[in-house]
């Protein structure tokens, strides 16, 4: 699971990749073997089971700060987009690439209207064309590759019969991420006369978007939230400001400030100019809409539209703790609906393969393979030592 950042040059694109990404504590397991140069790590966050088991935990792959675990996703800063990327112009083919392997994008808007379709600066600019733009680029692209499977499907009829269009497409289409199971939900809306709608069916359930509306704290960026959500209705639109986070957190590493849950607490005597500047976040942007909407964007897409739950698997069950007596040490997201099978091949292969069962913290009874695991469970997975 991969989340995708794109957005025109100047959107704020830079600054949300940089605002996720600030984070200055070394994991003793880093869980990404190879990072690239567009790659980054951030961190969804939400409430440790340390404060309702009343333990104090030692985090391994993750980390936990005042209760909260922020636990690694990996980011992708997609390549700049141009128009008629899906042709492989500009940057295209590279953009292209990199949405392939995202999961899920968020999309970075200029939301003040002060940059153009290419970046660069100007007034009154309409945001919703850079929405419109985006899908349409990612839709065309993906009707060129479905195209590519018609003609396909169609040779084939012409020496057999028993041809699937299905299992073509997905064929096809595979190198997206893209599964068999997602083209079944949308095939009954194939039209051979109306790729494009088809495609945008797909797309829509298989890079699903969120609309970061970045820039909210300057003029008129306000008016023109308020249209995207009018205009979109159904989207995921968050009011955003990177430069505002990455302010705040680099304030906060200087030890300046507090900074957590929408609040800031000052920690010593600030200059003037530096004090302003946070009263205008704290008014502007904290008070009026609860957040930077940085962190928010990347839970909404790993929680909610992802649907991603956190797991906590343990080698001990009743002193919470690994081989080690590290407690809660490892944290896993898993896709909801997974079984706990599914969680022993994450942690390691030979306990999947040696597997016996597992015991949760609250039920302390054995659950068998095709146990459905819930949000925040803590288990022990039983398995063949020898």
């Amino acid at each position: 699971m991969q989340v995708g950042l794109v957005g025109k040059p100047s959107s704020g694109k830079s600054s949300f990749f940089k605002a996720l990404t600030m984070v200055d504590v070394a994991i003793a397991e880093f869980p990404f073997t190879t990072i690239q140069p567009n790659v980054g790590v951030g961190y969804v966050t939400k409430d440790c089971v340390c404060k309702r088991l009343n333990v104090k935990c030692k985090p391994n792959n993750s980390i936990c700060e005042d209760g909260v675990r922020k636990i690694p996703v990996k980011l992708i800063d997609v390549a700049g987009l141009v128009p008629d990327a899906h042709k492989g112009k500009g940057m295209g083919n590279q953009f292209l690439d990199d949405l392939s392997r995202a999961s899920c994008l968020i999309h970075i808007v200029d939301v003040s209207g002060t940059t153009d379709s290419e970046g660069k600066k100007t007034e009154g600019h309409d945001p919703s064309k850079d929405v419109e733009f985006l899908e349409e680029e990612i839709d065309l692209w993906f009707a060129g590759i479905i195209q590519k499977a018609i003609e396909k499907f169609t040779k084939k009829m012409k020496f057999s019969k028993d041809v699937n269009l299905t299992e073509i497409l997905a064929e096809q289409l595979a190198g997206l991420g893209i599964k068999k199971s997602d083209i079944a939900k949308s095939i009954d809306k194939f039209d051979a006369d109306n790729l494009l709608e088809f495609a945008k069916d797909i797309r829509h359930n298989t890079k699903p978007i969120i609309i970061a509306a970045n820039k909210i704290d300057l003029e008129k960026a306000d008016s023109n939230f308020e249209n995207l959500k009018k205009g979109f209705l159904g989207s995921a639109i968050i009011p955003t400001s990177a430069v505002a986070e990455i302010a705040l957190k680099t304030a906060e590493k200087n030890s300046l400030i507090k900074y957590g849950n929408g609040k800031i607490e000052i920690l010593k005597e600030l200059p003037d100019n530096q004090k302003k500047g946070l009263e205008f976040i704290d008014k502007n942007i904290l008070k009026k809409y609860g957040s930077t909407g940085i962190q928010a964007c990347l839970n909404k897409a790993v929680f909610e539209v992802l649907d991603y739950i956190a797991v906590y698997p343990v080698a001990d069950i009743n002193k919470l703790a690994d081989n080690k007596g590290n407690v809660l040490p490892d944290v896993f997201l898993m896709k909801k609906g997974s079984t706990l099978k599914d969680l022993a091949f994450e942690v390691h292969s030979t306990m999947a393969e040696k597997f016996i069962g597992g015991i949760e913290v609250n039920k302390k009874m054995k659950l068998g393979a095709d146990y459905i695991l819930k949000d925040s469970d803590v288990i022990q997975i039983l398995f063949q030592k020898r």
